[in-house]
């Protein structure tokens, strides 16, 4: 029997890269999983993957950014699969990355929009569910960025959102604490995925900052990481391994961000 056995996780993001890699890891653990994203085409094809591991899968539109649509998403998996145990909210963007003169308000509110009101939108349609199935488990893809790097010359929105996630998550994991309901935020750094080609950066080399180690990162791979290997945390949070530790933040980068 697997880690999740009769487990249903919903996730956002999940079309690709880390949320597409733990839907993986879930559904080999015996997790029923509703892939939530924007990218439909990518979406469905993801659900197919998952399927082929063996594990049930529906995928659904869900724009995290909307209320509305992240609402209906979460009816619709439900009354797919009756309940919800683990709720991982993965969706983000890196956003633009230019110095904050030059970065516009509706860059700045976009960012914000999808990173930390959407972690908010998606906890706050899902812990219901949660309450009602007894517990649960709430993971959210925070950084290293904004959190224990400041490094990302131009990165002002995004390491605000990803700071910004990291303390919501402590204010409920203490809230939902008598629920059962246990609330974790993985801060993954350099993961091998297709985020960075959807960044913006702009005049971000006269800002000045850079970090260059001599003789290359002593981390782990050189804190290079897949998303298996943030798949694989994600596990042992979300299940009953992980089932006295909540309001923790775990840094994934091989120990890379200890240096900056």
């Amino acid at each position: 029997m697997g880690m999740l056995e009769g487990k249903v996780a919903f996730i956002t993001g999940a079309a690709s890269g880390i949320g597409l890699g733990t839907a993986k890891r879930f559904a080999t653990e015996g997790a029923r999983i509703v892939l939530a994203d924007l990218q439909d085409e990518d979406g469905e094809k993801a659900a197919r993957e998952v399927e082929a591991l063996g594990g049930e899968a529906f995928y659904v539109h869900c724009d995290v950014s909307s209320d509305e649509s992240v609402r209906t998403a979460v009816e619709r998996a439900v009354e797919r699969f009756g309940r919800l145990d683990i709720v991982f909210a993965n969706a983000g963007i890196n956003g633009v990355w230019t110095p904050v003169d030059e970065l516009t308000p509706e860059e700045w509110s976009k960012t914000i929009s999808i990173n930390l009101t959407g972690t908010y939108l998606t906890v706050h349609y899902t812990v219901p569910h949660l309450k009602a199935a007894g517990g649960g488990s709430i993971l959210i893809t925070s950084s290293v960025n904004g959190t224990r790097t400041f490094s990302s010359p131009g990165a002002s929105a995004y390491s605000t959102s990803k700071a910004g996630q990291v303390a919501f998550m402590k204010m409920i994991a203490l809230e939902l604490g008598r629920s059962h309901i246990r609330v974790n935020a993985i801060c993954p750094g350099l993961i091998h995925t297709n985020i960075q080609e959807r960044t913006e950066q702009r005049d971000t080399e006269q800002l000045g900052i850079e970090v260059e180690l001599p003789k290359g990162s002593p981390a782990l791979n050189e804190g290079e990481g897949d998303p298996i290997d943030v798949a694989d945390v994600c596990l042992f949070l979300a299940s009953d391994l992980g089932r006295h530790v909540s309001g923790v933040e775990i840094f994934v980068d091989g120990g890379a961000s200890l240096l900056r």
